[in-house]
């Protein structure tokens, strides 16, 4: 498999460092996290190279994070469990009885590209009170509030929760490591999260593909936040290269996959990448799990335009457009209108009014 390597131009601004620009055998760039605070030449080689990383690729495998196993393999043991309870158990918690797009799913129920993904899920964000809400509130605060939790299974609140902020964790100080190699101040994002970062995480059953199922597990798409970061089980999860080549991603023990969003492509100007990718339904007789985190800026605030160095702003693409799906830089109208797309009966049970709104 031909290996995606960085471009010329933008291989010119690590030149002379004596770094390997490190490939997984699968084709997508290794980052370790910790060498972010390692000795000064460790931290310069690292942010070198993750500047590449954004731009070629967008996706990478994130090593030496500092996350437990244990904490891994308990989320994992959780999902494992939710899954395998009883239907009425798990339906409990539908999403078609909250506003918030929080809960359980069967399979098929959310759409990507207008198809159905052929996987059951459960959504979560940022766990807080819910809002007032008046007569000239903007509409995503209707999203913002409690989440559900399975009264048969009541310890998954408490390791979804530590979970989430090990992700929180694990994001913010990547974030912080993306500024720098944007050529900004280190804090330069902190503004985004004014109100507190946005949380939203899944978990996910896929199950095996029979005659009756759809072969998208979930269909190609970009991510709509910052950072996604992704833990998998099975195989499954392909990545479209800038040439249009799509390579898979598979799991690498002890790695998460971690992906850039339309957010920070957005504050580039297509300098970062956040590519387009897509999941497969696993074989007959077998089931996938995957747990993404996606962390999201305040929702009351817009996504501002950085300005990139000179050197950096040569190379930045423009934003890729949807006209389907066009990008909004107010960060609460764009987390809404993605999830009234993505779950069209919640949104015509609880947001009648924007549906209405819409066909008019």
């Amino acid at each position: 498999m031909e290996l995606c390597q960085p471009s010329d131009q933008v291989a010119k601004l690590i030149a002379g460092r004596r770094t390997v620009f490190q490939l997984a055998d699968e084709g997508l760039p290794v980052i370790r996290l910790n060498r972010l605070h390692g000795s000064a030449e460790e931290r310069e080689a690292f942010i070198a190279e993750l500047r590449v990383t954004l731009h070629d690729h967008g996706f990478f495998y994130l090593v030496d994070h500092g996350v437990s196993k244990a904490l891994v393999d308990e989320m994992v043991a959780a999902t494992r469990k939710f899954f395998a309870l009883p239907e009425e158990d798990k339906m409990e918690i539908a999403m078609i009885s909250s506003a918030r797009f929080r809960g359980y799913n069967r399979v098929g129920m959310e759409l990507t590209g207008g198809q159905q993904d052929w996987r059951e899920q459960v959504d979560f964000d940022r766990e807080e009170e819910a809002p007032e809400i008046g007569p000239d509130s903007p509409a995503w605060m209707r999203t913002m509030g409690p989440n559900q939790w399975p009264s048969a299974m009541p310890e998954l609140r408490d390791v979804v929760t530590r979970y989430q902020e090990e992700m929180t964790r694990v994001s913010l100080d990547l974030l912080r490591a993306i500024a720098l190699a944007l050529g900004q101040d280190e804090d330069f994002f902190d503004p985004m999260f004014s109100s507190g970062p946005r949380q939203h995480m899944k978990i996910l059953r896929y199950p095996g593909l029979t005659q009756t199922a759809s072969s998208q597990g979930v269909g190609a798409h970009k991510d709509g936040g910052l950072i996604t970061i992704l833990l998998q089980g099975l195989p499954g999860l392909r990545v479209q290269r800038h040439d249009g080549v799509w390579i898979p991603a598979p799991p690498v023990a002890g790695s998460f996959i971690v992906n850039t969003g339309e957010l920070l492509e957005m504050a580039t100007d297509g300098f970062v990448r956040a590519d387009v990718h897509a999941a497969d339904v696993p074989p007959e007789g077998t089931q996938r799990f995957s747990i993404p985190f996606f962390l999201g800026a305040s929702h009351d605030g817009t996504v501002p335009v950085i300005e990139l160095p000179e050197d950096l702003k040569r190379s930045a693409r423009g934003v890729s457009t949807d006209p389907d799906n066009p990008m909004l830089r107010e960060v609460g109208a764009n987390h809404l209108k993605a999830r009234l797309r993505s779950h069209p009966d919640v949104a015509q049970r609880h947001y009648p009014d924007l549906v209405r709104a819409k066909q008019a």
